[in-house]
């Protein structure tokens, strides 16, 4: 058994003093006390640590690369995208390990105990499937068995290349399979994990309207019957146009009409959504998977996080294009884009929560059910998920309970997290991954492998 003691903590029934935290060997919580002497590993701030809910891993790599502008004066999301392809053509099985762990130990430095990795680059540049179908699946797993975070894996599906159903170009070939090759990949890569820690989950991600027929959008519920399902929705306004002209709906309209949306699902950005789309969308208990660092940086509009919560709306954050891995800074740029919108202040705080905790507690619980991962809550049977900030900080000294949280947010950094536990094992020591250098090493020999003539 390990103990982790602190002079505060964040339990579910909200701020307490001399917190004991009782760890098993599995990684579970077994006992929670509060008001206890000082014992065992001792800190002065301890919170429950989020899951980083969309990533796609191999895109760090090339962070940096695309802000330029070309001869077409409308850059956008969809010429970033082109280049992105371009870049992926060059990547081979042990640069998607070597990057992955890089990120992936950013995330653990970061604050987030947990990844959902969104995977969909499947096989070889041309679209020849690797002899183990799941070969970039186990390389997931392995970069994971390296930096100890815990890994909910979805494996994407990916069959047209609009809704119209044509083929997918050359840049997408790499992400395709019909309907019965993807359940062998996905039984494929189900089986990696079997080497992982007992924290490890998995599920699935039909990758977005545009590119899974509509007969199998319609059956995902059945045909994958346990686990998370996540999928891009509702993110560009070239996408609603389209979805529009195909299916006559806009893609919320179209999804909710037509899919089994409930509490399994993460919809991925819609930042394309009505009002009434957004409320309605909320009340189906899916999750919305936001991603504000790189909804930001692709220009994808702003999600309506007002109406959302206060329809009863559960999210979660993720770091998706990981052009940056920084989760205080996740939470600045959702709250400020209302700011921004409305012309308002703290309009995601409530009566009882200033604005950080109230996200900060959303995201505990909206991962946790994204990943149906038994996390986000310093309590008993759940998974030892646990992060330190130093208040010794200049940023936070004399700050309390919320406002510790909201210092974090506004006025620091990630800097501050000191320690970072993943089922109870401590991979960030005093800010730093306990693998660092040897993972750093890795992936920079990747990077002078890659070229960045994008």
């Amino acid at each position: 058994m390990n103990t982790v003691w602190a002079e505060t903590a964040l339990l579910p029934t909200g701020w307490a003093s001399g917190v004991r935290v009782d760890i098993d060997a599995s990684g579970q919580i077994i006992d929670v006390q509060k008001n206890v002497p000082a014992v065992g590993e001792q800190t002065p701030f301890l919170l429950p640590s989020p899951v980083n809910a969309h990533s796609h891993a191999f895109q760090r790599a090339m962070a940096g690369l695309t802000e330029r502008r070309g001869p077409n004066p409308n850059d956008s999301f969809w010429t970033w995208r082109q280049l992105m392809y371009r870049f992926l053509d060059q990547l081979t099985p042990e640069h998607v390990e070597a990057i992955t762990a890089f990120v992936q130990m950013e995330m653990l430095e970061a604050g987030y105990a947990a990844n959902i990795e969104f995977h969909y680059l499947h096989h070889q540049p041309g679209g020849v499937p690797y002899d183990n179908l799941a070969e970039t699946s186990e390389r997931i797993a392995a970069a994971t068995d390296q930096t100890g975070i815990g890994l909910c894996l979805l494996p994407v599906h990916y069959e047209f290349g609009g809704c119209d159903g044509r083929a997918l170009t050359a840049g997408q070939i790499r992400f395709g399979n019909d309907l019965n090759r993807f359940k062998e990949l996905h039984g494929g890569a189900v089986s990696t994990l079997s080497s992982l820690p007992k924290d490890t989950g998995f599920g699935v991600a039909p990758h977005s309207l545009r590119a899974v027929s509509v007969e199998n959008l319609q059956s995902y519920n059945a045909l994958f019957p346990t686990g998370p399902i996540h999928m891009h929705l509702a993110e560009q306004l070239p996408e609603v146009d389209e979805v529009q002209k195909q299916w006559g709906a806009r893609p919320v309209e179209w999804a909710l009409d037509n899919m089994e949306l409930d509490a399994r699902w993460c919809l991925i950005h819609c930042t394309q959504m009505t009002a009434q789309e957004t409320v309605n969308l909320a009340q189906s208990g899916a999750v919305a998977g936001l991603c504000p660092i790189t909804e930001s940086s692709l220009g994808d509009g702003t999600f309506d996080a007002i109406r959302w919560t206060n329809s009863g709306g559960a999210i979660a954050v993720g770091s998706d294009s990981n052009v940056r891995i920084a989760l205080s800074e996740e939470l600045r740029t959702l709250d400020y884009s209302q700011r921004l919108r409305d012309g308002t202040r703290a309009s995601l705080a409530s009566v009882e929560y200033s604005t950080g905790r109230r996200m900060f507690e959303g995201i505990l619980s909206g991962g946790a059910q994204a990943s149906q991962r038994k996390t986000g809550r310093l309590e008993a049977g759940y998974w030892a998920d646990m992060l330190t900030l130093d208040t010794s900080s200049e940023h936070l000294w004399g700050r309390q309970n919320d406002t510790v949280l909201d210092a974090w947010i506004f006025a620091g950094d990630d800097r501050l997290v000191t320690n970072v536990w993943s089922a109870g094992r401590h991979m960030v020591k005093d800010g730093e991954h306990i693998a660092r250098a040897n993972i750093v090493a890795a992936y920079l020999k990747t990077i002078d492998a890659l070229k960045d003539d994008l």
